[in-house]
């Protein structure tokens, strides 16, 4: 039976002299040039394993947008496999670089130029991907409320029905995961649900809750879209956090695809990536990711 090694890492860009510049390196021990990545350790979120692993490798701080198409390849060992999640970045700082073992040179290189540098075609084919997400300058983390009990069983108002405790560890294992894409706004929907879901985000980042009624399950999808779409203008991060009988609709509207697609279980999201107001793509993000 094939054993499957899970991976992730990252597409880095700064813009350069010429333009975007992604970040490669190379690797002694097989001679060859790749995109950083890495194995997760265990119980590792992709998501947080692709940020440790760029990093560890290249000395960049960098934080993630959308993701990249998802490659699986044979390693050279009997029967093992290994599948890495990608995830576009953008280059925060650059620590001093100290070759290693491991990597013994980072290289920055034109988007446009860094398929005759690396060595491996699953790589170029993640290359090959990124430049529609290069446009990408906002975006916007659409949350559902983590678990809160069943509505028939809550005898007060409802806009007071509180996350279950399992709701509140779904709470606190989502705001380091949030945290990473660099937040500069968290809005909530007024419910007290939606606000317990991102106190945890917001007691690490030190960012206020904003509270918008407008994202609140009663409102109307197409006006919330728009509003998602000024607030990504802004060239930041927002985390709103809504409820699930309006986020399938408000990412139909944005994306034009039927609404179906955009089911969204409790604690879960959607990272809308923006160039100004206008909607570019869309990915999911859950805390607990199913294995490839």
């Amino acid at each position: 039976m094939t054993r499957v090694v899970r991976a992730a890492g990252g597409l880095v860009a700064r813009v350069g002299t010429d333009g975007t510049e992604i970040v490669l390196v190379h690797r002694p021990r097989y001679n060859d040039w790749s995109l950083p990545k890495g194995k997760l350790d265990a119980g590792e979120h992709p998501l947080l394993g692709a940020v440790r692993e760029v990093h560890e490798e290249t000395g960049v701080r960098a934080a993630p947008r959308l993701r990249l198409p998802m490659v699986r390849y044979l390693t050279g060992d009997p029967d093992v496999e290994k599948s890495v999640d990608f995830w576009s970045m953008v280059c925060r700082h650059a620590d001093e670089f100290v070759p290693n073992d491991e990597v013994d040179e980072v290289r920055w290189v034109p988007v446009a130029q860094a398929g005759k540098l690396l060595t491996y075609a699953h790589d170029r084919g993640v290359v090959s991907a990124y430049p529609p997400l290069a446009r990408v300058d906002g975006l916007v983390v659409l949350l559902r409320h983590a678990y809160a009990g069943e509505r028939d069983e809550w005898e007060g108002n409802d806009d007071d029905r509180p996350l279950e405790e399992s709701g509140r560890a779904t709470a606190r294992a989502l705001a380091p995961l949030l945290a990473v894409y660099e937040p500069t706004r968290v809005i909530s929907a007024g419910r007290a649900r939606c606000i317990q879901t991102v106190e945890p985000l917001a007691t690490l980042t030190g960012l206020p809750i904003e509270v918008d009624d407008r994202f609140d399950e009663s409102a109307d999808a197409e006006s919330a879209a728009a509003v998602i779409a000024e607030l990504a203008a802004c060239d930041g991060v927002t985390v709103v956090c809504s409820q699930g009988g309006l986020i399938p609709e408000v990412v139909r509207t944005l994306s034009g695809r039927d609404a179906g697609s955009y089911s969204t279980p409790k604690g879960s999201a959607w990272i809308l990536g923006f160039a100004g107001t206008e909607f570019v793509a869309v990915d999911r993000l859950d805390l607990a990711p199913s294995s490839h």
